[in-house]
């Protein structure tokens, strides 16, 4: 199932719009807002155009790499076809303008190359496919682009005509699949501290040390914990989006996805449960550790912690990729497509930084010598 969101004035396509909520059309700029698009009784009879794949569209490109060997009008060279493994790839049609649209599996809302008419695959959403929530992007491509030029400039240690910020490839709006854990987590520890005192007596120092047994038990519960769920993304990177906002966390509704790339999960919620239980184990040692306070020293004779899920949710989590090239090397960079957190790891002038070092050494070298002077008498005003 391909389908398309049209506009009932002028038959262009919509797309979300970050500023509204609600779904415009580029042409007449006609508004709908996602729950009419989505169905309700109140929808506009042309507001949603779908279309069932035939048999051509359903068809997956056969086995990796064979190729089909035909008449050619030189005899000696045979022509041939490339194509891809059985379920690697699938074909679907462009409705719009009838394009071929080739998408991976985990592929479930893309953009055709050839028009640009925003794509919902949504047999890839429906069933244990279909996502819990989503948090709808609030920064547009245009903010996006103008927030990564401003953070380009405050690298102090970048190369100069990177600051620039005039070599952006690309920027992607990407609905990410992310897993949100309910867990609760319980700890009990025991731990022998000590508190040190030292004081003076006539001619004696003494030095006091009282022992204490520390006993603590903690009941905490952590709510939607995020864990990306794709091969595709770096799960280091996606961690440093962390946070989003649960505020906006909406029932998910297949018009977010229109105009915007997202995929589908990989891994589903019980593969991903040890990374998370390790994660929230850490938090709960955090606490717990927070908590034994004011001693001179703190030593864990036992310990025991257990984390346990308590529900998981499916949802889709925004995110702006940028492609950026600097010096035939493609660098990427990750936005949160709610907050307009930019992560990722920008080049480096070495020069910059041997200046930097060089300028630290000698300022600190100048004012100890400064002190020295000073302090050995041969400084004069």
């Amino acid at each position: 199932m391909v389908t398309h969101y049209k506009c009932p004035n002028c038959g262009s396509d919509m797309a979300f719009d970050t500023a509204s909520g609600m779904l415009k059309c580029d042409s007449c700029s006609r508004k709908d807002s996602i729950e009419n698009i989505a169905g309700l009784p109140d929808t506009p009879d042309n507001a949603q155009v779908s279309y069932d794949m035939d048999e051509d569209d359903k068809r997956a490109l056969e086995s990796a790499y064979d190729y089909d060997y035909e008449d050619s009008s030189d005899e000696d060279e045979p022509t041939y076809h490339e194509t891809f493994r059985e379920g690697e790839v699938t074909e679907y049609n462009c409705r719009n303008c009838g394009a071929v649209l080739l998408t991976d599996t985990q592929t479930t809302a893309t953009k055709c190359s050839f028009c640009g008419a925003g794509i919902v695959i949504s047999d890839r959403l429906s069933g244990n496919l279909a996502p819990d929530c989503i948090i709808p992007f609030s920064i547009s491509k245009a903010q996006a682009q103008e927030a990564f030029k401003k953070w380009c400039r405050k690298g102090l240690l970048t190369p100069s005509d990177f600051r620039v910020a005039d070599r952006i490839k690309d920027i992607t709006g990407l609905y990410v699949p992310f897993w949100l854990y309910d867990l609760n987590g319980k700890g009990e520890v025991e731990a022998t501290c000590t508190r040190v005192r030292t004081y003076t007596k006539g001619d004696w120092v003494y030095k006091e040390t009282k022992y204490y047994h520390v006993y603590r038990k903690v009941d905490l519960d952590y709510l939607k914990v995020p864990c990306d769920a794709s091969k595709k993304m770096d799960d280091t990177l996606m961690d440093k989006l962390e946070p989003y906002s649960y505020q906006n966390l909406k029932n998910f509704k297949m018009p977010y996805l229109a105009g915007y790339i997202a995929e589908k999960y990989d891994y589903n919620d019980d593969e991903l449960l040890p990374r998370v239980k390790n994660r929230v184990q850490s938090y709960v040692e955090s606490y717990i550790k927070s908590t034994i306070a004011g001693y001179s020293s703190v030593h864990i004779n036992r310990k025991n912690i257990s984390v346990r899920k308590k529900r998981s949710d499916y949802s889709l989590l925004p995110v702006w990729m940028v492609c950026y090239d600097y010096k035939q090397a493609e660098h990427t960079f990750a936005m949160n497509g709610q907050t307009g957190k930019i992560v990722g790891k920008p080049p480096i002038s070495y020069g910059k930084v041997a200046a930097w070092f060089f300028g630290i050494s000698g300022g600190s070298f100048l004012l100890f010598r400064i002190v020295t002077l000073i302090l050995g008498g041969e400084f004069f005003w």
